[in-house]
Formats: structure tokens, sequence, C-alpha cells
């Protein structure tokens, strides 16, 4: 029996996602932990995905299939799913990646039983487009420390990997208290930094988390800033963006919304400097985009510059 607000809300965006569409939702149908509702939020899909929706809401009634008129941007729509949410927890799905049938009742253990705790995820296996096993990932993102200061530390020390963490279970009332998805490229590490700084993250040791690479994915399919932006937010129209900067500041941001004792905070300050200071030529390369045309650059380097990473 499933109740009125269940204890896991699924969150589903989706543009255009009907090939791999179905196998995702089923591997979520499937989960051994039952008590929850999936959300799926279609961003004005132009193919099969509206159909495969509304056969699976049609058929069980914890899927609630929304569905918008227009491609409002991967932002939006995933920061809408999350809005339409009602559990005590919230795990963002994504419409390629497959979740092992035992991934909701191990992540939802560890938050019943760890207070101290506002995200659980699984180990990650990369998979292909035809569902074949590639490797393992280390995300290396298991964050126990009780200092908030060491948590943020040890996440930005990773350096600019896969944020697969950012599909795993989060508190909702935690989450709720974040900016969510920002709109722009690469936001997910900023909200997994100030989730670092509210609570711990723990990694459940099982490879239960099966991520889909192909030649579709944001990354692959957005290769320059410009796309990737363009992913996030389809207002944007080539406006001045400094991604480095963005991120500093965001991080800033996020320590000074997190409640922290006055030594706490210092100390998470001297952390960003540390980061600050270990990308200090992307953050001067961002100030030189202010003063240099990016024709010019483009024209120097015979394409275009893409984005630069943390």
């Amino acid at each position: 029996m499933i109740r009125e607000k269940p204890t896991v809300s699924l969150g589903l965006p989706v543009f255009n996602g009907e090939r791999f569409l179905d196998e995702a939702i089923r591997s979520l149908l499937a989960q051994t932990y039952e008590d929850f509702e999936l959300i799926i939020r279609d961003n004005g899909s132009t193919d099969g995905t509206e159909a495969i929706c509304r056969r699976y809401a049609d058929r069980d009634p914890r899927v609630k299939y929304v569905r918008s008129d227009r491609n409002l941007g991967a932002a939006i729509n995933y920061n809408r799913c999350f809005e339409l949410s009602s559990g005590t927890y919230f795990k963002w799905c994504a419409h390629d990646d497959v979740c092992a049938p035992s991934y909701l009742e191990r992540c939802v253990a560890v938050l019943d039983r760890h207070p101290e705790v506002v995200l659980a995820y699984p180990r990650t296996v990369i998979i292909d487009e035809f569902g074949r096993e590639v490797s393992e990932y280390a995300d290396n993102i298991d964050l126990r420390s009780e200092r908030p200061a060491e948590r943020l530390r040890a996440l930005l020390a990773r350096g600019p990997l896969e944020c697969n963490a950012v599909f795993g279970l989060i508190r909702s009332d935690v989450l709720r208290r974040t900016p969510l998805i920002g709109r722009y490229a690469a936001s997910d590490e900023n909200l997994l930094g100030e989730l670092a700084l509210r609570g711990q993250i723990w990694q459940v040791p099982e490879p239960l988390f099966f991520r889909r690479d192909h030649p579709q994915t944001s990354l692959r399919a957005n290769a320059s800033l410009k796309e990737r932006e363009r992913w996030f937010d389809p207002s944007w129209r080539g406006r001045i963006y400094l991604p480095c900067w963005r991120w500093l500041i965001e991080y800033v941001r996020s320590s000074r919304r997190v409640p922290l004792r006055a030594g706490e905070r210092l100390r998470v300050y001297a952390v960003l400097l540390g980061w600050a200071y270990r990308r200090k030529r992307s953050l001067i390369g961002n100030l030189v985009l202010l003063v240099v045309p990016r024709e010019w650059i483009e024209g120097l380097l015979g394409r275009h510059p893409g984005p630069v990473r943390p």
C-alpha cells in the first residue's frame, strides 16, 4: 500500500529520451523498497517519450507524469521535479541510467539510521549504450568527517570528476535549503559542496548505480561552453560568463547560507582560498575573456575555446 506522502520521491527529468527511458523506469519500479513516488517531468519531448511515460503512469499509481509544452532547460526541469515531490527523501534519476533493485533499500537504511548523513549513494558502474558493463567508477565522495570544512576540502580535492553522487538519495528538508541546480554549467558540483557543508555524505559500498555512457549524454552532446550553458538554460545568449569565478562565488555563498560557528566558517574560507590558488590560471584566464574578444581567441585557436573546468 502506497501512503499519501511516500518516504521517497524520485524525480526523473527527461527530454527526448525514448531510447533508454523504458529501461530506466523499469529499474526504478523494480526497487525492493516500494514506498516511493516517481515524478517524471517531460521538457516538451518531440519523440516517443510522452507515450512511454503515459503508459507507465496508467499502469502504476506511483508514477506521476507532468509535461511542459516547451523545453525550459535542464536546470528548471530538474528543480521542478523536486518542487513537485512530497517525500522525506529525494533522488534525481536520469532517463538513461539504471538502478539495481536494492538501490533505494540500501540508501534509505543509511539515512534512517544516521541523522548526520544528508546524502547516501552507492558505488558506480559505467555501462555503454547497449547496457554492457565497461568499468567501475571511483567517485571518491565518502565524506564522514564531523567538520564541515574538512568535508568541503575533501570534496574539492577530488578534482572535476563526474558528480554521480548528485543522483544519490538526499534529505528533502536539507535540499530545500539550497538553491538546487543552478542555471550554469557544473552547478551540480556547487550543490554537492553545499550539501557537504550541511552534513555527511556516505557511499554505500555495493555497486548499485549503472551510469550509461553514450554519444547523446549531456556532456558529449554539448561539448562547448556555449552548448552546455544552453543545455542548462536555453535563454542563455552569449552573455559574459566566467565559469571558474562563478563556481568560487557560489561556494562562498553556500558557506554564508549554512549556519556555522565563526571558527569553522574561517576554516571553510581557508579551504576556498586554497581552491582558488590551485586554479589561479583558470581564474586569470576567465578575466582575459573580459578584455579580449572571444572571436580573437577562437581565431588563434582555430576553434571554440570550450569550457574552463575547475
